[in-house]
């Protein structure tokens, strides 16, 4: 009678056994089927995205994973970057698929190149995609021999694309030659497209079964049945560097760091000049992913040059106005490279132009005043007339070679060295005579009792 029961108080133990068997196999057959990246995709074509569409693919070849998903949605972007993009693609050892969504979203521009080049492309209801004719930044027609050159490279460049996915190559041109926009609809039904897809279940529906030509040319069956899916997002840096991209706040930060940086010239401290470097460096990151146009920033620097200027020379107001008058011009023409295709609109805002000229006009103004006010104890008998200059203890605060500057009896002067000899920033001088408001001075050697 003891056997039953040993063996009836087994069983649990038995299929306890079975169970954690099980959930140990469970572990390796989820691992042999991961799941389909999928990239959202939004917003102008730069380096910031052309670098998270590599890392997605190449995760997702480290995975595994059977296809990449790119959930689409861009006016345009730069040339260079497309053609990163377009060369990824073309050259992934997974299979490619770019979902056009959500509705009322577009693969514009650029955007049309990249849809092209993948292996299968899907449009959410409600989409478009086409107008990918050359432009410059403000949105014209490139003129001359150069929009000419620049329109038929773009026509040769997409036809490759269509050729290479076997897509209607005649189609796929009048995007670029005739701008033509075409409705998700209209995409499909001239073969441009493999389908419309409302969700992404109906992406990974319409997409398995199919065969793909990827890298090498080596074909693959996609089995998406039942897949499941894994969303990447940009990382933490990406997103970072997406919004130094900025136009606007990328000349904002030029701005700001260049007059910092004068400040710094002007009044010498750590602060200011650490700070105005580091703007400045946060501007040329948001720079290299814009069509930056090098005689609008050309423009900006001559503009804060002459703020310093103001500081030397007697003029008035009228550096200081010129200033804001370069660095107002200077924000107009910040952007404007050509390039096939091109975001139009990449330029600076008018109410930012007006604000950061105002703030430039507002610093020489403060500029100009300090001068005045320094220029006026020429007259003075209480500040100059009886002010006895000579003899007074000084730091020297611009290089004296043969002119610089000096600090003394509380304001800033024009110096120049007694014997000649040059003095460096930052050495302590004595007051030898005054001629007008140029101070001669002399270097107190150590142990000095001046």
């Amino acid at each position: 009678m003891r056997r039953p029961i040993i063996l009836a108080r087994s069983i649990p133990l038995v299929v306890g056994m079975l169970a954690v068997a099980l959930a140990a196999l469970a572990g390796p057959v989820h691992a042999a089927n991961p799941a389909v990246v999928v990239l959202p995709t939004t917003g102008d074509v730069d380096g910031v995205m052309a670098q998270f569409l590599a890392d997605g693919i190449s995760r997702a070849e480290r995975e595994g994973a059977p296809a990449v998903i790119v959930e689409l949605n861009t006016p345009g972007g730069s040339l260079e970057s497309m053609q990163k993009i377009t060369s990824i693609f073309l050259e992934s050892p997974v299979p490619v698929i770019v979902w056009v969504s959500p509705a009322g979203g577009r693969a514009a521009s650029a955007g049309t190149f990249i849809t092209l080049a993948a292996n299968l492309s899907f449009m959410a209801p409600g989409t478009n995609i086409g107008a990918a004719s050359p432009i410059d930044s403000s949105g014209a027609d490139i003129p001359g021999t150069l929009g000419v050159k620049v329109k038929n490279d773009a026509i040769a460049n997409i036809s490759a694309i269509a050729q290479a996915r076997g897509r209607p190559v005649a189609w796929a041109a009048s995007t670029v030659s005739d701008a033509t926009s075409y409705s998700a609809a209209e995409a499909v039904a001239a073969g441009g497209v493999d389908g419309i897809a409302a969700t992404e279940a109906d992406v990974l529906a319409a997409a398995n079964g199919r065969t793909v030509t990827v890298a090498g040319g080596r074909p693959v069956t996609l089995a998406l049945a039942g897949a499941t899916t894994e969303v990447v997002e940009l990382s933490p840096l990406q997103a970072i560097l997406r919004v130094l991209a900025d136009p606007n706040l990328a000349f904002i930060l030029f701005v700001v760091g260049v007059l910092l940086l004068a400040l710094e010239l002007g009044s010498p401290n750590l602060v200011t000049g650490i700070l105005g470097a580091f703007a400045i460096l946060l501007a040329f990151i948001g720079f290299t992913d814009l069509p930056l146009n090098v005689a609008g920033l050309l423009f900006v620097g001559f503009g804060v040059a002459l703020l310093v200027l103001e500081t030397h020379v007697t003029s008035h107001g009228l550096l200081a106005i010129a200033a804001a008058a370069f660095v107002a011009i200077g924000a107009a023409t910040l952007y404007g490279s050509p390039g096939v295709p091109s975001v139009p609109g990449i330029e600076v805002a008018l109410p930012v132009i007006v604000v950061m000229t105002g703030m430039t006009a507002a610093f020489g103004a403060l500029i100009t005043l300090t001068a005045y006010r320094t220029r006026r104890m020429r007259s003075s008998t209480v500040l100059v007339g009886n002010l006895r200059v000579a003899g007074e203890a000084g730091v020297v605060s611009t290089e004296i070679n043969p002119l610089g500057s000096v600090h003394a009896v509380g304001e800033e002067w024009t110096a120049r060295s007694e014997d000649g000899r040059p003095l460096a920033r930052g050495a302590r001088v004595e007051v030898v005579r005054q001629d007008g408001l140029t101070l001669y001075v002399s270097p107190v050697e150590p142990g000095s009792a001046t």
